[in-house]
């Protein structure tokens, strides 16, 4: 799946949750990005889940232009489906996404090619034809 990814102003935070599952404890919070689709605004509600991403978010105020990277996930509960928009990713808007870059080895100095003179001088006692 590709990345998908938004640019948009944070409208609104709502409170910090906490619970206790039997994973462990978790946290998450939610907050509303707006965002302009074609000549109109429009808002979505994404959640920032982990103590982690609830940090990322923390760095945010409300009113602040934002890239937000993000997951979609559905799941089934009672016969109805309930859809979640989870943050991996949260930047300052206008900042290009940190790819990561390939593994290049450390050149070593290039030194000039020999020439005919840097060739030892010949020896008659090698008779080695290597």
């Amino acid at each position: 799946m590709a990345a998908l990814e938004i640019e948009g102003r944070i409208s609104q935070k709502f409170p910090k949750q906490n619970g206790q599952s039997t994973r462990g404890a978790w946290t998450k919070q939610d907050f509303i990005l707006e965002y302009q689709d074609g000549s109109f605004p429009a808002q979505v509600c994404f959640t920032s889940f982990g103590t982690d991403k609830v940090a990322e978010l923390d760095r945010f105020q409300v009113g602040d232009e934002v890239k937000v990277s993000f997951n979609l996930r559905a799941r089934e509960y009672n016969g109805r489906w309930y859809n979640d928009v989870r943050v991996w990713r949260l930047s300052p808007a206008g900042q290009a996404a940190s790819q990561p870059q390939p593994y290049s080895a450390p050149q070593a100095p290039q030194a000039p090619a020999p020439s005919i003179d840097d060739m030892p001088a010949e020896d008659d006692s090698n008779d080695l034809p290597f």
